[in-house]
C-alpha cells in the first residue's frame, strides 16, 4: 500500500492506527453493489450491529430510482382487493408469472408502503389531506398507486439517502464501477461462494477489492443495450453480467419493457413521459391528431404497456412517421400543473407547454424483467450471493411487468434478502483475502476509439435486431455480429487498463448476448417478446433459463 509521505513523519503508533483503519474498510458483513432504492432499503433493513458497504456507480442519487415518477402500487383502498391486484398483475405478465412471487408481493405491499412512511417518503394526499392520493395506471383495475405528485422516486429515495447518511454502521462508496465478483471454495459444501468483488476507483483510477460474508446485487437493468432509453448511463447490466460469469443461471431476459412514450426532442435525453399522463385520461394521438389506440385494445390508452408499444411502433412505421403524440390539454390547466409539476416544468425546457400542446413521444428501453434467477429471499445460485430490484428474476413481472410494481418489489425483495442476511450472518465464516489486482501486464491504449465504436454498433444493432418486433433473422444477425463485438471487446480488455466506459461496454455485450439468446429460444410471442415468425401464444408458459458452460 502505498501512504502519503506526510502520514510517515508521525509516531509509528499512529500509523499503525492508519492501516488498521485502510484495511478495515476493506471487510464487511454486508457488501451492497448499487445504491437505488433496493440497496438502500436492503441497507436499512440490516441488523445496526452489521458493518455495511454501499457501493455507487456515481453517487447515491444518479440511479435510475431517482428518476421513477409513477408510483408505487398497494392495495391501500377499501374498495379495492389484494386478489384484484394480483390478477391484473398475472394478465399483464401474460401467463408466465409465478403465482407465489405475485401473491408473497402483493400481500407485503401495504407493509412496504408504510415501512417507507415510517422511513419520512411524503406521500401526495387528496384533498382533506385524511388519505393518500392514489392514482391509476394501465393494467391496474383500481386506484392502488400511492406516489409524491409525478417524482415518486426522488421523494423515495431522497428519504432513504438521508436515513442512510446517519447511519454509523454503512460506509458508502461514492463513483465506484464493479468490475467482478470474486469466489472461494465454501470449506464444508466445497460449493463457490462470493466472498467479495474488485470495483474501480473512478476518480483515483485504482482498483480495490472489498471483502465480505454476504454480497448483494442491485445493479438495475440494462436498457443501455438498446441505442433509445428512458435510463440514465448506468444502466448497463454489471450486476446480471457479473453474475453470469460467476456461474449464476440467467431467466428471461428476452423480456424488455420498452416503454411507450419517452420524450421525442432533439434536447432531451432519456426523459420519461410518465404513465400516469395516460392514467388520468391522457390520449395518444396520431400526427393529424387522430386516437388509434382502441383498435389495438380494449383498454385504449389504459392497455399494457407491450401493447401501447407495439401499437405506437406499428403506426409509426406505418405513417413513416419520427414519434406521435400524447395530449392530456383537454384537461384544466390546474389540474395539470397541480398534479404534474415535475412533468410540466420539464417540457416547459423544450417549449413544450403541456397545458396546450401534444407532446411529441416515441418508444424507448426502459425495464429489464429478467434477470439473475432468485428465491423467495433473494438468494442466487452462489452461496452468499443475493439479488434484488431490476437486476433480478423473481417470477413477478412474468412477460410484462406491470405499471409501478417494480418500486414495491424492490423494497418486498430487499427486506426478505436483509431478514435472511440477519438470520445467518453470525454464522457465516470471514473470507479469506482477496488478492490483489494485478495490471503489471497491461498497457495504456492510444486507440479508445475502439470502445466509442463498439459500444455505438451494439447498441444500433440491438435496436433494429432485438427490439420490440423481431424475426428468426434479425435475431441470426443480431447473434452473428455479437460473437464479433464479445471477441473484440475480450481481447481489449485483456491488454488495456480498464476504465468505466470499458467496463461497462464488456457488461454491455455480455447482456446483449443473454438476451438474443433467451429470445432465441422463446418460440412464440409473450408479452414483451413479440416475432413476426411465431406469432401465436404456446399453450406452454415456460421461463427462458440458461445456464453458463461449465456452471450445469
Amino acid at each position: 500500500m502505498r501512504l502519503p509521505i506526510s502520514w510517515l513523519i508521525y509516531y509509528h503508533d499512529g500509523l499503525k492506527v492508519y492501516v488498521e483503519r485502510m484495511e478495515q474498510n476493506k471487510y464487511f458483513d454486508v457488501l451492497i453493489v448499487g445504491s437505488g432504492v433496493a440497496g438502500l432499503t436492503l441497507a436499512l433493513s440490516i441488523e445496526e450491529s452489521y458493518r455495511i458497504a454501499i457501493i455507487s456507480k456515481s453517487t447515491l442519487q444518479g440511479g435510475a430510482s431517482w428518476l421513477a415518477q409513477g408510483g408505487i402500487a398497494a392495495v391501500l383502498d377499501k374498495n379495492d382487493t389484494k386478489e384484484a391486484h394480483v390478477r391484473d398483475t398475472e394478465i399483464a405478465g401474460a401467463g408466465l408469472c409465478h403465482s407465489d412471487t405475485v401473491r408473497f408481493v402483493v400481500e407485503n405491499g401495504p407493509d412496504a408502503v408504510e415501512w417507507l412512511i415510517n422511513q419520512g417518503v411524503d406521500f401526495t394526499r387528496n384533498e382533506n389531506e385524511k388519505n393518500y392520493h392514489l392514482a391509476q395506471e394501465g393494467g391496474h383495475s383500481h386506484r392502488r398507486i400511492v406516489h409524491s405528485a409525478d417524482a415518486t422516486g426522488k421523494a423515495v429515495t431522497s428519504a432513504l439517502v438521508e436515513r442512510v447518511s446517519a447511519a454509523k454502521n454503512v460506509t458508502v462508496f461514492e463513483n465506484y464501477c464493479a468490475i467482478d465478483l470474486v469466489t472461494q471454495a465454501h470449506k464444508i459444501s466445497r460449493k463457490s461462494r462470493c466472498v467479495g468483488a474488485y470495483f474501480l476507483d473512478v476518480k483515483q483510477k485504482t482498483v480495490q477489492a472489498l471483502s465480505a460474508k454476504n454480497v448483494v446485487l442491485a445493479t438495475g437493468g440494462a436498457s443501455k443495450s438498446y441505442l433509445y432509453t428512458s435510463n440514465p448511463d448506468g444502466a448497463t447490466g454489471d450486476g446480471i453480467a457479473m453474475a453470469w460469469r460467476r456461474g449464476c443461471r440467467i431467466a428471461n431476459l428476452e423480456f424488455n419493457q420498452f416503454h411507450p412514450t419517452c420524450l421525442y426532442h432533439p434536447n432531451a435525453k432519456s426523459f420519461l413521459i410518465t404513465e400516469a399522463l395516460r392514467g388520468e385520461g391522457a390520449l395518444l394521438q396520431l400526427p393529424d391528431g387522430n386516437r388509434f389506440m382502441h383498435h389495438f385494445h380494449k383498454s385504449a390508452e389504459l392497455a399494457p404497456r407491450d401493447v401501447v408499444a407495439r401499437a405506437i411502433d406499428h403506426e409509426m412505421k406505418r405513417l413513416g412517421s419520427d414519434c406521435l403524440f400524447l395530449d392530456i390539454s383537454h384537461k384544466s390547466s390546474t389540474f395539470i400543473i397541480d398534479r404534474f409539476p415535475n412533468m410540466y416544468k420539464k417540457c416547459l425546457q423544450f417549449n413544450i407547454d403541456i397545458t396546450r400542446d401534444p407532446i411529441p413521444i416515441v418508444p424507448a428501453a426502459h425495464y429489464t424483467c429478467g434477470g439473475i434467477l432468485v428465491d423467495k429471499r433473494a438468494q442466487t445460485d452462489l452461496i452468499n450471493l443475493y439479488a434484488v430490484g431490476e437486476n433480478a428474476c423473481t417470477g413477478l413481472h412474468g412477460a410484462n411487468r406491470m405499471a409501478s410494481n417494480s418500486l414495491l418489489e424492490c423494497i418486498v425483495y430487499a427486506r426478505a434478502a436483509a431478514e435472511s442476511i440477519n438470520e445467518g450472518t453470525l454464522q457465516i465464516e470471514s473470507p479469506s483475502p482477496i488478492k490483489d489486482w494485478d495490471e503489471s501486464r497491461v498497457l495504456h491504449s492510444d486507440e479508445e476509439v475502439v470502445i466509442s465504436h463498439n459500444w455505438d454498433e451494439l447498441r444500433r444493432f440491438m435496436w433494429d435486431y432485438v427490439g420490440i418486433v423481431r424475426t428468426n433473422k434479425r435475431l441470426e444477425r443480431a447473434q452473428n455480429r455479437i460473437e464479433l463485438l464479445k471477441k473484440e471487446i475480450q481481447d481489449y480488455y485483456g491488454n488495456y487498463k480498464i476504465n468505466r466506459d470499458l467496463l461497462e461496454l464488456r457488461n454491455l455485450v455480455t447482456v446483449s448476448d443473454l438476451i438474443i439468446r433467451c429470445a432465441s429460444l422463446r418460440r412464440e410471442s409473450r408479452g414483451l417478446h413479440y416475432t413476426l415468425d411465431y406469432p401465436a401464444l404456446s399453450q406452454d408458459a415456460k421461463d427462458s433459463i440458461i445456464v453458463p458452460d461449465g456452471f450445469a
